[in-house]
């Protein structure tokens, strides 16, 4: 289908972008890769009155080590945060999920800020990003900033804590070096979306992030505090779905998507468990 019309500007500067974004109102999207946003326009899924174009804000796109994080710009394209090498080593469950993350296009125009700021439950890296207890740094209209906790961005269906006018800049990932973590995708074919995902790590504490367990990237809580409580990995894999509403579609009802939860969490403890990886 064809999107409804739109008026498109493209912005040479976080603080321009910011300047459009208010002319344009709550009616204006940004657009950094395009391949969150695009499709919902084509199946009027979504209609913005303006397009602001970010996607050559080459000062938003480095991964740099800042003592015992990792900053990543928030438009770093999949296919860099997949082959960085700070990365690799400090949070290499990252690298992985942004490998598995479409197809090679894909990955070679997607952003992980994108990726963060559509908020959908069924994309994988916001899953990695709650495990691994990340921040996301976002700044507004004159210049003020804030920091935000992955455990408290994501609100509702295709819903964050990000303002109108506010934008995603960067992704601070604290350092996990020799961690252990495991990432577990299940989907019909390859490059298809997850039916259920797990991101785990294991880094004295366990944290867990679930990819379409419900209408927001989630943390499987109930594990943690499991875990945390003394319980063996199975006895913590089996309250994955607990509080949880899985969606029903196509191609799994809320119990097997439950079922698929408990199983998934389960090899995900135990890899991670197994693992010491860099």
């Amino acid at each position: 289908m064809i999107p409804a019309p739109f008026e498109y500007r493209r912005a040479t500067s976080v603080e321009e972008a910011l300047r459009m974004l208010g002319d344009g109102g709550e009616d204006a999207k940004l657009l950094a890769g395009g391949h969150s946003l695009l499709p919902l326009m084509k199946l009027r899924l979504a209609a913005p009155s303006m397009l602001v174009d970010i996607g050559r804000l080459r000062d938003l796109s480095y991964v740099r080590d800042t003592g015992d994080t990792i900053a990543i710009g928030a438009l770093t394209r999949h296919r860099d945060v997949e082959t960085d090498p700070l990365v690799a080593e400090h949070a290499p469950i990252l690298a992985h999920v942004a490998g598995q993350v479409g197809d090679p296009q894909v990955r070679h125009r997607g952003t992980i800020g994108g990726s963060i700021a559509h908020g959908d439950p069924a994309s994988d890296l916001p899953a990695a990003t709650l495990a691994l207890g990340a921040t996301f740094e976002v700044v507004a209209p004159g210049g003020a900033k804030r920091s935000i906790p992955a455990a408290d961005f994501f609100r509702g269906f295709l819903e964050t804590a990000l303002a109108p006018a506010e934008i995603l800049t960067e992704i601070v990932v604290p350092k996990v070096t020799g961690a252990g973590w495991s990432f577990q995708k299940f989907n019909r074919r390859a490059q298809d979306w997850a039916i259920v995902g797990v991101a785990a790590v294991r880094n004295g504490s366990t944290g867990i992030g679930l990819v379409n367990m419900g209408s927001t990237p989630l943390r499987a809580t109930a594990v943690e505090e499991a875990l945390a409580g003394g319980a063996s990995v199975q006895e913590a894999a089996s309250h994955a779905a607990d509080g949880l509403d899985p969606p029903s579609d196509l191609n799994a009802s809320p119990e097997y998507r439950a079922h698929l939860a408990r199983v998934l969490v389960r090899r995900a403890l135990e890899e991670a468990a197994g693992s010491s990886r860099s």
